[in-house]
Protein backbone atom coordinates (compact mmCIF):
# COMPACT_ATOMS: atom_id res chain seq x y z
CA UNK A 1 0.00 0.00 0.00
CA UNK A 2 1.44 3.31 -1.08
CA UNK A 3 -0.80 5.59 0.99
CA UNK A 4 -3.75 5.62 3.34
CA UNK A 5 -5.97 6.35 0.31
CA UNK A 6 -5.42 2.69 -0.66
CA UNK A 7 -6.89 1.40 2.62
CA UNK A 8 -10.45 0.15 2.23
CA UNK A 9 -11.15 1.26 5.81
CA UNK A 10 -10.23 4.83 4.87
CA UNK A 11 -12.24 4.69 1.63
CA UNK A 12 -15.40 3.44 3.36
CA UNK A 13 -14.84 5.84 6.23
CA UNK A 14 -14.58 8.71 3.77
CA UNK A 15 -17.94 7.73 2.24
CA UNK A 16 -19.39 7.79 5.75
CA UNK A 17 -17.95 11.25 6.45
CA UNK A 18 -19.43 12.62 3.23
CA UNK A 19 -22.84 11.13 4.05
CA UNK A 20 -22.72 12.59 7.58
CA UNK A 21 -21.90 16.04 6.24
CA UNK A 22 -24.73 15.78 3.73
CA UNK A 23 -27.38 14.69 6.22
CA UNK A 24 -26.36 17.21 8.89
CA UNK A 25 -26.94 20.11 6.47
CA UNK A 26 -30.66 19.77 7.14
CA UNK A 27 -30.38 19.72 10.93
CA UNK A 28 -31.69 22.72 12.86
CA UNK A 29 -29.49 25.82 12.98
CA UNK A 30 -29.51 25.78 16.78
CA UNK A 31 -27.57 22.49 16.57
CA UNK A 32 -24.80 24.07 14.46
CA UNK A 33 -22.39 24.27 17.39
CA UNK A 34 -23.83 21.28 19.19
CA UNK A 35 -24.85 17.96 17.73
CA UNK A 36 -24.08 18.91 14.12
CA UNK A 37 -20.52 19.94 14.92
CA UNK A 38 -19.91 16.97 17.23
CA UNK A 39 -21.20 14.47 14.69
CA UNK A 40 -19.14 15.93 11.87
CA UNK A 41 -15.98 16.09 13.97
CA UNK A 42 -16.40 12.50 15.16
CA UNK A 43 -16.98 11.28 11.59
CA UNK A 44 -13.99 13.13 10.16
CA UNK A 45 -11.90 11.86 13.07
CA UNK A 46 -12.40 8.30 11.82
CA UNK A 47 -10.53 8.89 8.58
CA UNK A 48 -8.04 11.32 10.13
CA UNK A 49 -6.97 8.69 12.65
CA UNK A 50 -6.74 5.99 9.99
CA UNK A 51 -4.50 8.29 7.93
CA UNK A 52 -2.34 9.18 10.91
CA UNK A 53 -2.05 5.55 11.98
CA UNK A 54 -0.98 4.57 8.49
CA UNK A 55 1.80 7.14 8.59
CA UNK A 56 3.18 5.95 11.93
CA UNK A 57 6.23 3.73 11.98
CA UNK A 58 5.87 1.83 15.25
CA UNK A 59 3.26 -0.90 15.56
CA UNK A 60 1.89 0.38 18.87
CA UNK A 61 1.43 3.87 17.42
CA UNK A 62 -0.39 2.49 14.40
CA UNK A 63 -2.73 0.38 16.50
CA UNK A 64 -3.41 3.24 18.93
CA UNK A 65 -4.61 5.47 16.10
CA UNK A 66 -6.71 2.69 14.59
CA UNK A 67 -8.36 2.16 17.98
CA UNK A 68 -9.05 5.92 18.12
CA UNK A 69 -10.70 5.66 14.70
CA UNK A 70 -12.87 2.81 15.93
CA UNK A 71 -13.84 4.81 18.98
CA UNK A 72 -14.84 7.72 16.77
CA UNK A 73 -17.07 5.38 14.76
CA UNK A 74 -18.87 4.43 17.97
CA UNK A 75 -19.21 8.11 18.83
CA UNK A 76 -20.83 8.73 15.43
CA UNK A 77 -23.28 5.91 16.14
CA UNK A 78 -24.22 7.52 19.44
CA UNK A 79 -24.78 10.94 17.85
CA UNK A 80 -26.89 9.48 15.07
CA UNK A 81 -29.13 7.58 17.48
CA UNK A 82 -29.65 10.86 19.32
CA UNK A 83 -30.42 12.57 16.00
CA UNK A 84 -32.99 9.87 15.26
CA UNK A 85 -34.56 10.28 18.69
CA UNK A 86 -34.74 14.04 18.12
CA UNK A 87 -36.35 13.32 14.72
CA UNK A 88 -33.55 14.93 12.71
CA UNK A 89 -33.15 11.69 10.73
CA UNK A 90 -35.48 8.76 10.08
CA UNK A 91 -35.19 5.28 11.56
CA UNK A 92 -34.15 4.04 8.13
CA UNK A 93 -31.40 6.66 7.80
CA UNK A 94 -30.15 5.84 11.27
CA UNK A 95 -30.08 2.12 10.50
CA UNK A 96 -28.14 2.77 7.30
CA UNK A 97 -25.60 4.90 9.16
CA UNK A 98 -25.24 2.30 11.91
CA UNK A 99 -24.59 -0.36 9.27
CA UNK A 100 -21.95 1.88 7.65
CA UNK A 101 -20.21 2.54 10.96
CA UNK A 102 -20.20 -1.17 11.79
CA UNK A 103 -18.68 -1.96 8.39
CA UNK A 104 -15.99 0.69 8.88
CA UNK A 105 -15.26 -0.62 12.38
CA UNK A 106 -14.86 -4.13 11.02
CA UNK A 107 -12.41 -2.87 8.40
CA UNK A 108 -10.48 -1.06 11.14
CA UNK A 109 -10.39 -4.31 13.13
CA UNK A 110 -8.85 -5.91 10.05
CA UNK A 111 -6.15 -3.22 10.01
CA UNK A 112 -5.38 -3.92 13.67
CA UNK A 113 -5.18 -7.68 13.02
CA UNK A 114 -2.87 -7.06 10.07
CA UNK A 115 -0.56 -4.87 12.16
CA UNK A 116 -0.52 -7.42 14.99
CA UNK A 117 0.30 -10.18 12.51
CA UNK A 118 3.15 -8.11 11.02
CA UNK A 119 4.49 -7.44 14.49
CA UNK A 120 4.45 -11.12 15.45
CA UNK A 121 6.29 -12.02 12.21
CA UNK A 122 8.99 -9.47 12.99
CA UNK A 123 9.43 -10.86 16.49
CA UNK A 124 10.15 -14.35 15.15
Amino acid sequence: MASFFDLRAWQEGHKLVLAVYKVTRSWPNDERYGLTSQTRRAASSITANIAEGFARYHFKDKVRFYYQARGSAAEVQNHLVLAKDLEYITDSQCNDFIAQTIAVSQLINGLVRSIEKQQSVRLV
